[in-house]
């Protein structure tokens, strides 16, 4: 996440917190955050300098004008005046990391070979809980390596409980005896 990224995302932040409108702004920044995504090209366009910037302010406004609140709409418009849009998803990390710390939440990413189902996410979310003692928000990602067996990284902590882990602390070891 780049510095411009982090003070823009701190300072919405602290406008939606003292408005105390934090759950709708992370909530449409994420909506937002989706289309830009889905269309690059939008991105590209918002971008563009042989575009006025009123006419690409126009653009904003025609896409999110009806969607999003006022400040996000403002703020996604200075981000278009400064030639800061690419900026966006920095800025909604930013202002989720800072919600996150303040509603005593943990985004959890778990690593596993196959889709966990319900019970599992649940069990999971539970055990995650009382290790950081915050709420917790799992992530999935699924990569077949893995083999079997879990991989989480929570609050900037790595726990490895995979196949492919256990192998590669083996050879770690192995390597490390005969060096």
């Amino acid at each position: 996440m780049t510095k411009t990224a982090v003070t823009y995302g701190d300072s919405l932040y602290e406008l939606a917190e003292e408005e105390k409108i934090t759950d709708v702004i992370l909530s449409e920044m994420k909506m937002a955050d989706e289309v830009f995504r889905e269309n690059p090209d939008y991105i590209r366009i918002l971008r563009e300098p042989s575009i006025a910037k009123k006419d690409r302010l126009k653009l904003i406004d025609e896409a999110f004008s009806e969607k999003v609140h006022m400040y996000l709409l403002s703020f996604m418009k200075i981000l278009v005046e400064n030639d800061y849009i690419g900026e966006f998803s920095g800025c909604m990390r930013e202002f989720a990391r800072r919600y996150n710390l303040a509603n005593g939440i943990s985004e959890a990413l778990v690593t596993s070979a196959v889709r966990l189902d319900e019970n599992q996410k649940k069990a999971l979310v539970v055990k995650l809980g009382k290790i950081s003692g915050k709420k917790v928000i799992l992530k999935e990602k699924i990569d077949e390596r893995s083999i079997a067996g879990l991989k989480v990284e929570m609050d900037g902590k790595q726990y490895d409980g995979t196949v492919s882990g256990r192998i590669r602390s083996i050879e770690k070891k192995v390597s490390d005896i005969i060096v």
